[in-house]
């Protein structure tokens, strides 16, 4: 691939991630509530899950969306759903009380943030159309190495991605440690506030989510 390819092809990554959406939410959301770690591991997830958006838009599955919008249409549903889910059950979650509680927790709460934040990717229609449209122009079969050509995409999208999760999963999970060095009844109505931000967060993201599934039902009818 030539250089300016994977310029512009970086570009079109970079604006796509800047974007707020589902996995911003996702990742920031647990970062929040969860720590670094647990922000990471959504993360981790985030990634896992362009990387399989990548070979099924590959092995053609984005087209089969492109074809059939009832399939598209049922995939924002089930997006909003899973994500006023989420949102739900941190709006009725109780903060942690003392950090030996929360590094109990830790590990189980990074492998339900990973995949929960996988799933959350896969359910996003709009990421199987962005390969569509995408790996036709970048991805040229006649040069040969297909897999190479693939991978160095997989590769610079998951780089993107890292570069500008991370760096929100930083920032959230430093604003948790200040919330949480504040001790006593003081402190858990601190937490408690934060989580019900971010569950309105991600019911704002749902809400956003089922707008754009309403107007796609709409589309054919207008």
């Amino acid at each position: 691939m030539a250089p300016a390819e994977l310029t512009l092809y970086f570009a079109l990554v970079l604006g796509i991630v800047l974007i707020p959406g589902m996995d911003m939410a996702f990742v920031v959301g647990h970062s929040l509530t969860g720590g670094l770690r647990a922000g990471m591991a959504a993360l981790a997830g985030v990634v896992a899950g362009a990387l399989c958006h990548l070979a099924m838009g590959a092995m053609g599955l984005a087209l089969l969306l492109k074809t059939l919008p009832g399939a598209f249409t049922a995939m924002l549903v089930v997006g909003a759903l899973y994500l006023a889910w989420l949102g739900w059950g941190l709006m009725r979650t109780e903060p942690v009380a003392s950090p030996d509680e929360g590094a109990a927790a830790a590990p189980s709460r990074s492998r339900s943030a990973f995949f929960g934040a996988m799933l959350t990717n896969l359910l996003n229609p709009k990421a199987y159309l962005f390969s569509l449209a995408v790996l036709p122009q970048f991805v040229h079969p006649e040069r040969g190495g297909l897999a190479l050509q693939l991978g160095v995409i997989g590769v610079v999208t998951a780089a993107t991605q890292i570069s500008v999760y991370g760096g929100l999963a930083w920032l959230a999970a430093g604003g948790r440690q200040r919330l949480g060095q504040a001790s006593g009844a003081a402190g858990l109505r601190r937490q408690r506030l934060l989580l019900r931000i971010v569950g309105l967060l991600l019911w704002t993201t749902a809400l956003y989510t089922a707008w754009q599934a309403w107007l796609q039902a709409a589309g054919p009818a207008a």
